[in-house]
């Protein structure tokens, strides 16, 4: 079995997610701090219920600790014409750091780095080893992944022991490595179910030894929320319940999907991506099990707070099971609902993933 297993219930992501102000570059601490911290966002903007609100929440979660040192700043990409553009602009503001957020971000903030050596970057879902970077490697990026392969099993097995049609749905908002290792977790961990359970719960949208499934795609996977709503209703009529949408802001279409179903007397469910939905999203609640989420927030905060404090040595910051930075939500309106012994078999799992026993496989690498 190539897959192994993902992580439990119960820690919930920081993922507030206040999300700044609309106009562009918001500074927040005191305008007489020393330390500049800069965020660029990728295309689904600040107030993407995912990982540019969460990672902009570190931002300002790293101002608020040290209020007198630190501001931070941000400016919106529109397409990806921006990057480069932002990414230049903050150079010239003199930030301390200057955060990219995203996979498609790599190209700019690696010509960047190269091209100013001193200018200290960190970049969120992106790292040498997923080949997202090329190198040589450059000591002047911080890189900020997560092993998602870790929840995203859990998830899987989670969603195998709550669906009553057999039959669940996971989807991407393009096919990036950051994206799949979701999927590879979810689809894995279904068939540790299968196997443990001598049941035959089937994924929709993804084959994780096949490598191919659904994806949004287009000009703007992850902020496209009607094509996620077509493909929602598509495993909708192919009896899935329970569907996991690793696409951003398109799982708000997914949302609008179940509600639509629900009106209609379909018991279909979902998990939300990245953050906490219940936070982020929190009007779709009562159709989310649980969330399969990144410490997003933490990471960047730590990324900012190691940068103006002069600890900054580039390299890789791993988030897993173990150190918090790859977990499931809590169940929020589905915690007397899930049954007691699969909580305890998740538990058993989530042991298991941390003491090395069991050791998660996914075809992306961090």
């Amino acid at each position: 079995m190539r897959g192994t297993v993902k992580t439990v219930a119960a820690l919930s992501i920081a993922a507030v997610l206040a999300a700044g102000c609309a106009k562009p570059a918001k500074t927040t601490s005191t305008s007489t701090a020393k330390f500049l911290g800069c965020m660029v966002t990728d295309t689904g903007g600040i107030h993407d219920k995912s990982f540019n609100q969460s990672s902009w929440q570190g931002m300002q979660n790293a101002a608020a600790a040290e209020p007198s040192k630190i501001s931070v700043k941000y400016l919106p990409s529109t397409s990806s014409a921006d990057y480069a553009k932002n990414i230049t602009a903050f150079e010239g503001e003199k930030c301390g750091i200057i955060v990219t957020v995203g996979y498609l971000m790599a190209g700019a903030t690696e010509a960047a780095a190269k091209a100013s050596p001193h200018q200290k970057f960190a970049i969120v879902d992106c790292s040498y080893a997923s080949a997202c970077l090329s190198k040589p490697v450059l000591h002047n990026i911080d890189q900020l992944v997560f092993n998602t392969v870790q929840d995203g099993f859990l998830g899987g097995y989670l969603a195998a022991g709550m669906t009553k049609t057999g039959v669940v749905g996971t989807y991407g908002g393009a096919q990036f490595g950051t994206v799949t290792i979701y999927m590879d977790g979810f689809w894995d961990g279904v068939m540790y179910y299968n196997k443990e359970h001598h049941t035959h719960v089937k994924v929709l949208g993804w084959d994780e030894q096949t490598q191919k499934g659904v994806f949004v795609g287009g000009n703007n996977p992850f902020g496209d929320p009607a094509a996620a709503e077509r493909i929602t209703n598509l495993f909708i009529s192919d009896h899935a319940d329970i569907i996991f949408p690793v696409a951003g802001g398109d799982g708000l279409g997914t949302a609008a999907a179940i509600k639509t179903a629900d009106a209609s007397g379909k018991h279909v469910y979902m998990f939300w991506v990245d953050t906490d939905g219940c936070i982020s999203a929190a009007n779709y609640c009562q159709y989310m099990i649980t969330s399969v989420t990144k410490g997003l927030a933490p990471a960047v905060e730590n990324a900012v707070l190691q940068a103006a404090n002069g600890n900054f040595k580039g390299g890789t910051y791993i988030g897993t099971l173990k150190n918090g930075g790859a977990v499931l939500a809590p169940f929020h309106d589905f915690q007397s609902k899930v049954p007691t012994t699969l909580v305890n078999e998740l538990n058993t799992i989530k042991t298991e993933i941390e003491n090395g026993t069991i050791v998660p496989q996914t075809k992306s690498p961090v």
